[in-house]
């Protein structure tokens, strides 16, 4: 059977698929715990396709790019294009700190029906897969967002249905999850961090003191309700917040309060004026910000309201480009890719996505990251001539064993081929007929 023929038996298979749509887009409490991925792979398998070749692709392009997420600093856009009979998944790997919360967001351009399973996990070294999910979006949910309880590397892993895809754009933003907490203030106002020792080292600083001229709004940097007005020795006038999250947020150094207890304040309104009072009367006025959570105790407070970069580098490179098989000029490190790698000249590569002035970049052997615009090259000229001394089959993947689906043509003896590049010990050839794929080097 021809591959041609292999994906309208599939299409037509996964047709049965289509009266479930609707369901799979309720909200997930509805079900069994299961994400949306996992509810759609039962699916495939109830209807048999995880048995045919693209099924199982499909369902370990997911397993394969998460655990081989390039890595990217945030935030992070790019265009790009997958293709809908090559299963594949878009996953990204990034450092993130408690307090901040991220947003990620995932749309096909040309058909906004494509549902996309979006989920994010934690990179743990002690788990069994080296990783644990934390969030996953509604089925038929572009964006999802998630503030992590814990400072560390995450991957977040977009994976459309099986034999969809096409145009895509991503995005990949992070925030603080609260504002900032003095009018107008800046990151430069914050004048001794969370964990500064005081009185000599005998106790460590559960805060961070943000200077601000006498009488500068101190404004809530949450919704929340007011716990707590009072005056102490230490903090002087202070105000205790409780917001949505089951944070407990101080106050300290007013020179007075404007709330009262129970009142409830939205992000920016006013509960008192940076003054010095309590322990910071021989201070410049300050505003002493603390969070708190049960059980846990003080918490740093800086990456809950830091201000971070929220335009992600322009894109520069060719958007023409997105599909095309390209090579490298000269040996290239592949930027981003886990474990690091430099790939040989020649090597050729996928063009998966435009990322500021470089490419998001497929090798053959599946690994993915990103290359600069300047190393590459165009691979339609050839490199080199072959003949076919035997009988060969063109192949789709550059392996030494083989599915039989893999295979693009039969080669017969003395046919010419053009040489298009080369990675490990295989060559990717181009026959008169246009066909293009892998044989094995000096057969």
């Amino acid at each position: 059977m021809s591959r041609a023929s292999r994906i309208i038996r599939l299409t037509a298979a996964i047709g049965l698929l289509a009266g479930c749509a609707a369901i799979e887009r309720l909200p997930d409490q509805l079900f069994d715990g299961r994400s949306p991925r996992e509810r759609y792979v039962a699916r495939l398998e109830a209807v048999g396709l995880d048995h045919t070749a693209a099924g199982r692709d499909w369902i370990e392009a997911s397993d394969r790019s998460l655990r081989a997420a390039p890595a990217v600093s945030l935030p992070h856009e790019e265009r790009g294009r997958l293709q809908p009979t090559a299963p594949g998944a878009l996953a990204y790997r990034f450092s993130v700190e408690r307090g901040q919360r991220v947003s990620f967001e995932v749309r096909f351009v040309d058909d906004s029906t494509i549902v996309t399973f979006l989920e994010a996990w934690r990179v743990d070294p002690q788990a069994t897969d080296g990783v644990v999910v934390v969030a996953t979006a509604d089925s038929g949910d572009r964006r999802l967002e998630f503030a992590p309880r814990e400072t560390g590397d995450y991957v977040v892993l977009a994976v459309p249905e099986l034999l969809r895809g096409g145009r895509y754009a991503a995005t990949l933003r992070v925030a603080p999850t609260l504002a900032f907490p003095v009018e107008r203030g800046r990151a430069s106002d914050v004048g001794s961090r969370f964990g500064a020792p005081r009185d000599g080292g005998a106790r460590r600083h559960h805060g961070i003191d943000i200077f601000a001229r006498r009488g500068t709004p101190a404004v809530a940097a949450a919704t929340a309700v007011v716990t707590r007005v009072e005056t102490t020795r230490i903090g002087g006038n202070v105000v205790w917040l409780r917001d949505d999250a089951g944070h407990s947020i101080y106050y300290a150094h007013l020179d007075r309060s404007t709330v009262a207890r129970g009142d409830r304040v939205a992000p920016g309104d006013t509960v008192g004026f940076v003054g010095n009072t309590g322990n910071a009367r021989t201070t410049p006025p300050h505003l002493h910000f603390g969070i708190y959570r049960r059980g846990e105790g003080p918490l740093d407070p800086w990456w809950f309201v830091a201000p971070v970069r929220t335009r992600a580098a322009p894109l520069r490179a060719d958007l023409a480009l997105l599909g095309d098989t390209v090579r490298l000029r000269a040996p290239t490190a592949l930027s981003a890719a886990p474990n690091g790698a430099t790939l040989p000249a020649e090597t050729p590569l996928l063009i998966v996505a435009v990322a500021g002035d470089g490419y998001r970049v497929r090798v053959p052997d599946g690994r993915e990251g990103f290359v600069a615009a300047a190393a590459l090259e165009p691979a339609a000229e050839p490199l080199a001539r072959t003949t076919f001394r035997a009988a060969e089959a063109l192949r789709a993947r550059p392996v030494a064993t083989y599915r039989p689906e893999d295979v693009i043509a039969e080669v017969r003896p003395g046919t010419d081929g053009a040489v298009l590049g080369r990675f490990d010990d295989h060559l990717l050839v181009r026959l008169p007929s246009g066909a293009a794929g892998w044989i094995a080097e000096g057969r």
